[in-house]
């Protein structure tokens, strides 16, 4: 059973996560907050698996939260749950230490994917959340080549698909714009973008982009 707390300060918006979520059987909210401060105050008393947390809030916000316990070391993941797609946020979220970045207007199937992913140790970062982290990662000077081509020596036994959505994903392009390109739907990339990942044995678009270069895989 993975044990949430939801910290939003609007009643209305926890009330419609926890709607969504209590047909989970494997996900149970034990506790809310609706300020930063009780947001730490309860995670302490309740040592969540994972803590859902918006941005805006009063006394902390959700990211000066997710600062203050991680650098206390507290296990709890946590995941922000926010409606601000603004790289600012985005980038910051990383630098803090969050486990994973959803918009408010995620689906049911991603977000509960999202809460599995964090708990179980991994980063989650929504498809257009991910372009975002990209392209602030080739703004560091880490461009990619112009006609980028799979290294055959390499190629963790991609499939042809996928080595055309790594070299796209490389290039910053967002999964929508890659669906749009290759004619297929925004699910369908994302479940390739899953394989490639899993296949690289890379938890995030960060590590992912690393090990392209590090090793290689885009020569």
């Amino acid at each position: 059973m993975i044990k949430v707390i939801l910290a939003d300060d609007h009643e209305i918006v926890r009330n419609g996560i926890k709607l969504l979520l209590e047909s989970e059987t494997e996900i149970e909210v034990i506790g809310e907050a609706s300020d930063g401060q009780e947001t730490i105050d309860v995670v302490h008393e309740l040592n969540p698996d994972v803590l859902i947390v918006d941005i805006r809030m009063p006394m902390f916000n959700g990211l000066e939260v997710t600062e203050k316990l991680k650098q206390e070391g507290h296990p709890t993941r946590i995941l922000v749950l926010t409606m601000h797609d603004d790289s600012e946020y985005i980038l910051k979220s990383l630098k803090v230490g969050a486990d994973g970045y959803l918009l408010k207007d995620t689906g049911k199937q991603e977000f509960v994917k999202a809460i599995k992913m964090v708990y179980d140790n991994q980063k989650y970062f929504s498809g257009d959340i991910s372009s975002t982290i990209v392209n602030s990662y080739l703004n560091t000077g880490l461009n990619p080549p112009a006609a980028p081509v799979i290294n055959g020596e390499n190629d963790y036994q991609l499939t042809k698909r996928e080595k055309e959505i790594l070299r796209l994903i490389y290039e910053g392009i967002s999964n929508k714009e890659i669906a749009e390109k290759l004619g297929k739907s925004v699910r369908t990339i994302e479940t390739h973008r899953f394989n490639i990942m899993k296949k690289l044995d890379v938890n995030n678009i960060t590590e992912l982009l690393r090990k392209v270069d590090r090793e290689g895989i885009l020569a």
